[in-house]
């Protein structure tokens, strides 16, 4: 995994890069960093010229899911490809998905952490309403839980501390998934609305809380502690 598309260009595609290194012997290549669609694009464009296949394989999961072997693996590419590659994304994750063609499991990823992004500040304020009203937050987490506003990043994920033992609220938020990396996977996601013209006001919002949090001394917690932050601010 590198950081962003232009990495994932430079090693593959640089003279002497992985597609040199490689395209006598013609392994399947499996990319599973988070990138900009266009970048995926146009290395597998690149690979297949010289007659490799290749998969976009972003994951979904976090260092939990990593440790547990239950990642998500969105993956784009080729059927033939997919075929290829699926029993060895197996052996890292439970939940393997073809998204389509090349480029299609970082449209995924994208879309996925935009709406994550969201839901979590979402949560965070209900959870701060909640106390301002004097409401006991496990119950509340309990209550929710079961009812319409339920979410992973509630049942699983939730950010008021004592509500999941198992959460990065629970250790100080540790990440997890760092508020850091969320800035950079919405920052991609709004790459992508401005070249689409998709409308993500609430999205948009959400980037500039998380850059906040990061311009704060935050960017190495877990994206949750966007709670702590928001609990800070005035009405």
């Amino acid at each position: 995994m590198l950081p962003a598309g232009e990495h994932v260009r430079d090693v593959y595609m640089h003279q002497g890069g992985i597609i040199d290194a490689v395209k006598a012997t013609k392994p399947l290549l499996i990319d599973c960093s988070t990138i900009d669609v266009d970048s995926a694009r146009t290395v597998t464009a690149e690979a297949e010229k010289a007659g490799l296949s290749m998969l976009d394989a972003p994951v979904s999961g976090g260092t939990v899911g990593a440790q547990n072997g239950t990642l998500t693996f969105m993956v784009g590419g080729t059927d033939d490809a997919f075929a290829r590659g699926k029993p060895i994304l197996e052996a890292m994750g439970k939940n393997i998905f073809h998204a389509g063609g090349p480029g299609a499991g970082q449209a995924v990823k994208i879309c996925n952490n935009m709406m994550l992004a969201i839901n979590m500040v979402g949560v965070a304020e209900g959870f701060i309403l909640a106390e301002k009203l004097g409401l006991d937050w496990g119950k509340l987490h309990a209550i929710c839980s079961t009812a319409t506003s339920n979410s992973w990043a509630l049942a699983n994920y939730c950010p008021a501390p004592g509500t999941v033992p198992t959460a990065p609220s629970a250790r100080d938020y540790a990440p997890g998934f760092m508020a850091a990396l969320m800035v950079k996977d919405v920052k991609l996601s709004q790459a992508a609305a401005d070249a689409t013209g998709s409308p993500t006001p609430l999205a948009a919002k959400a980037l500039s809380f998380y850059q906040q949090v990061v311009d704060a001394g935050d960017g190495a917690k877990d994206f949750s502690v966007v709670f702590r932050w928001l609990a800070q601010q005035p009405r």
